[in-house]
């Protein structure tokens, strides 16, 4: 074992400090250099928090964002200051986001307000890029090939044909499909499947276990077979790629939106390209808001962010421009309650005593169209399962629209909701059963195998999934309670914040 004496111990701490006057001189002369760039960045001014986050040039640097903290428009500026000030060219700059609809939403503002068309890219388009640069042609199978293969499995070892169309069927080809699709996003091959079988506790277990691995060789071999991949193996064989000494692009930035969401496959790719082109990171994300532990989201890989990558600099956005001082103290206190969450305290100009009305009522339809006739500004619907609005309502437009009284109102489950924002919000189903919010659908205990962030907490990713809920008002959150069956999360919000929330009965 290697002792570091107390000179070492010495010398590092006086490193450290060295860097960091280094770093705040180099802030402060910048932030003067920059202040015109920075006075104006899709026409607003960035505030002191935005600034240092895009300002700071350590060789990994993470900014936590909250929700409504102008995140987007900070990624904006930090691509104006590399191109304008530090001379990069956009060629060397790669921006990452997780949805189609903010890479195309990213390039848009990028275009329109400076001209820039700069590499902007889902983790699948960066990957089939790499793939396609190195000349490998590749075809992507059918979405519903894996489902395919599940049925083709069963209707081959069963008897009776008539399971397949029951619940518990569908709930087990989702159990199947979900271990299946997080194992190959975690690098796994088919010899982990040994590692897993020594790690059994129950022979339930061991039978489900020996099903979910004949099927995923049979997939794989359908896919080998046919010449074709799936969603994971194109980041997959992107990895493989770059680390055998592959082509790829001469970046000297990688920027990623929304990293709270990042899987392990994801992280390896970016490491690689890392590794490859000597290029410096830049990621935003909020650990708040994540909620997609079931395609692969590894939270630790943020929440750990400075094990990840050595030379490290983490910064927070404390600004909100979005929700009220009120309500962001109570959705920010209700996810903190679970300590694994970074601490953070977010600040806002805006102040409204009563941010969250809560409605109790025993005929909830009622109650909604009445809400909805007393709101005069636009409404945003937030469920929890896509079906929760037609208790309400027996049909709804295909964008997610519906009409009534001549008003117009979006309805999204929460999951869809990320990232946007409305005047006003209404939250549904906030009831206390297995498919109300929080959900209380138990996870088989076999995918332990293959989450890589195990819960800690109770409801852990349903609180993070209330805490998007609540945050995406400007205004204020309304919340309809079934008088006799209320939610636990409703319950809590109560307990803790009588004093700025108001409850009606009807």
């Amino acid at each position: 074992m290697q002792y570091i004496t107390k000179k070492e111990v010495k010398n590092r701490k006086l490193n450290k400090l060295k860097v960091r006057i280094n770093n705040n001189k180099f802030i402060k002369q910048e932030l003067k250099k920059t202040k015109d760039l920075l006075d104006n960045v899709n026409g607003y001014p960035l505030d002191k928090y935005q600034r240092k986050a895009v300002l700071i040039n350590e060789e990994n640097n993470l900014v936590i964002a909250g929700a409504g903290s102008g995140k987007t428009l900070t990624i904006v500026g930090k691509i104006r200051y590399l191109i304008e000030v530090l001379n990069i060219r956009k060629e060397e700059i790669l921006c990452i986001s997780f949805t189609n609809d903010s890479v195309n939403s990213l390039k848009k503002a990028l275009l329109k307000n400076y001209n820039y068309n700069l590499d902007v890219y889902t983790f699948h388009k960066l990957s089939l890029n790499i793939i396609k640069d190195n000349n490998k042609n590749i075809s992507i199978c059918n979405d519903g090939l894996l489902e395919y293969i599940i049925d083709e499995f069963f209707l081959r070892n069963i008897t009776n044909i008539k399971l397949l169309y029951t619940d518990n069927y569908k709930k087990l080809k989702v159990l199947i499909s979900t271990f299946i699709n997080l194992f190959k996003s975690n690098n796994y091959n088919i010899s982990k499947f040994n590692e897993f079988f020594k790690n059994m506790k129950y022979s339930q277990e061991f039978i489900l276990l020996k099903i979910i691995k004949e099927i995923y060789f049979e997939y794989e071999e359908e896919l080998s077979s046919t010449g074709k991949v799936d969603f994971n193996d194109m980041i997959n064989k992107a990895i493989d790629i770059v680390k055998n000494n592959g082509y790829i692009k001469k970046y000297k930035y990688i920027i990623i939106d929304e990293y709270q969401d990042t899987s392990y496959t994801k992280y390896l790719l970016i490491n690689e390209i890392k590794k490859k082109t000597n290029s410096k990171l830049f990621v935003v994300g909020d650990d708040f808001q994540s909620i997609y532990r079931f395609t692969g989201c590894n939270l630790d890989i943020f929440l750990n962010f400075n094990k990840y990558y050595e030379y490290s600099k983490i910064l927070k956005i404390v600004n909100t421009y979005r929700n009220s001082n009120e309500l962001i103290n109570i959705a920010g206190n209700f996810v903190m309650k679970n300590k694994k969450q970074l601490r953070k305290k977010l600040v806002s100009n805006k102040n409204i005593l009563n941010p969250i009305e809560i409605i109790y009522s025993k005929n909830l339809k009622k109650s909604l169209l009445r809400l909805i006739d007393k709101i005069n500004t636009p409404i945003l619907l937030l469920g929890r399962n896509n079906k929760d609005i037609y208790k309400y309502f027996n049909s709804i437009n295909t964008d997610g629209t519906l009409k009534y009284n001549n008003k117009t109102i979006r309805y999204l489950t929460v999951h869809k909701s990320k990232g946007l924002e409305e005047e006003n919000v209404i939250i549904i189903n906030l009831e206390n059963n297995i498919l109300g919010f929080p959900s209380k659908i138990e996870n088989n205990k076999i995918l332990r195998f293959v989450l890589n962030d195990k819960d800690s907490y109770p409801y852990e990713e349903e609180r993070r999934l209330f805490y998007v809920a609540l945050t995406r008002t400007k205004n204020k959150v309304y919340l309809l309670v079934d008088k006799n069956n209320e939610s636990i999360f409703v319950k809590e919000l109560i307990k803790n914040n009588k004093k700025n929330i108001i409850i009606k009965n009807e």
